[in-house]
């Protein structure tokens, strides 16, 4: 199934309503994609730049607005309300905490944040320069990617005992990451062209993976799911390292990964034509 959307689609999660909610980075709105293929679109600010959207444990969206340094909350009803972080935190992943509370990234002061649900914010230094994405691992910890330090990071929720995991691979520029049921953390090396994984306690290991891998998403069956950004290709790739790659429209740009209720595979193509793929369809 491809459903076309305007105005950017970067990062997507399922819905507790069963669809699919997208960000539109460009236009500043959120999409809402039921299972018919059937858009709905909520203006967010023209100047709100959504980035990375994730569920709550309330049920509704919660996302970063990167351009208005705000955290934005829309319902599946598509009811909205937003709460404000300091000037010039361009705020860019969040993930759904152990605690309750969503866990977000502040690119431009260098933070991780908390936030409750009804929109108490703290914020810690991440330990490094650039923090991108984040997850919540197999172990309860926030984990995230410094992109700017080349390094992995890992907050408990309690906000103390913040650790950075420097990669083997110098100025990787690591962007995604993601939790898997197999008890390890994986992420992506954009600059470095990698796939990395940390079994918890165990050493870091990295898996070549050419077309500038950005998002990284878990795949139910075992393995991750990973969009070649600079290739216009997604990956899948096992616990074992093996890869498979599915081609995509030349100029998509995919950017974010979901799975969906039925554990298919959706990606936000960002440039071009600017779709949202559902790709149980394409890749069989």
């Amino acid at each position: 199934m491809q459903v076309e959307l305007s105005g950017g689609p970067y990062a997507l999660t399922a819905g507790s309503d069963g669809a699919i909610w997208v960000t539109l980075i460009h236009s500043g709105e959120i999409a809402r994609i039921d299972i018919s293929g059937k858009a709905e679109i909520y203006a967010v600010a023209t100047d709100s730049k959504p980035a990375i959207i994730t569920r709550g444990q309330d049920g509704a969206l919660w996302f970063t607005r990167t351009g208005d340094d705000r955290i934005g909350r829309i319902t599946v009803t598509g009811e909205q309300s937003s709460f404000g972080l300091p000037t010039g935190s361009a705020p860019y992943g969040i993930t759904a905490g152990p605690d309750g509370a969503l866990w977000f990234t502040a690119m431009g002061t260098s933070s991780v944040g908390r936030i409750t649900l009804d929109g108490a914010v703290t914020q810690w230094p991440a330990g490094g320069h650039g923090p991108s994405m984040i997850t919540t691992g197999p172990d309860g910890a926030l984990w995230f990617t410094l992109n700017g330090s080349g390094a992995i990071g890992r907050l408990e929720p309690t906000g103390d005992a913040v650790t950075v995991r420097a990669l083997p691979t110098s100025n990787a520029g690591p962007v995604g990451i993601t939790a898997t049921h197999d008890d390890a953390v994986w992420f992506t090396e954009i600059a470095a062209e990698q796939l990395g994984r940390i079994p918890l306690n165990d050493a870091i290991q990295e898996i070549p993976l050419a077309g500038k891998p950005h998002a990284v998403a878990a795949d139910p069956a075992g393995g991750v799911w990973v969009t070649l950004w600079g290739a216009d290709q997604i990956a899948r790739v096992t616990a074992d390292g093996e890869t498979t790659t599915f081609g995509l429209p030349p100029g998509s740009e995919p950017h974010g990964l979901a799975i969906g209720p039925d554990g298919a595979v959706w990606v936000a193509l960002e440039s071009g034509f600017v779709i949202a793929l559902r790709l149980h369809e394409a890749v069989d």
